[in-house]
């Protein structure tokens, strides 16, 4: 396993998938993404998460649960309900949530 890659078990399991357009400026975003990075793993059911934001602030967030209530758990955590309204009022132009289940999973190559 390569660093920055979550470890996941062996499927079936769930990724959230949020893809998001950031709004200009920080206002407060960065220390509240470290925060809520660190809130979700460890949360009950979240296997991990990889992150990635390009220049233009497009960025995408994949993290994988064990089930739909821990998905929903996490979606009603009371901090996590916080960030989410500073999100939709102030940091995001723009996103996108989807939730799918994982029925295979596999890597490579090997020996890198």
């Amino acid at each position: 396993m390569r660093p920055g890659f979550a470890r996941t078990p062996e499927p079936p399991y769930y990724a959230v998938i949020f893809t998001s357009q950031r709004t200009d400026g920080d206002d407060g975003y960065a220390a509240m993404a470290e925060a809520m990075a660190t809130l979700a793993l460890q949360q009950p059911g979240c296997l991990g998460a990889e992150s990635v934001r390009d220049p233009s602030g497009l960025g995408i967030t994949v993290a994988y649960f064990t089930d739909e209530a821990s998905i929903a758990a996490w979606k009603a955590h009371s901090a996590h309900r916080a960030a989410q309204k500073a999100g939709q009022e102030r940091w995001y132009a723009h996103y996108e949530m989807r939730i799918a289940k994982v029925e295979r999973a596999y890597a490579g190559p090997e020996g890198r």
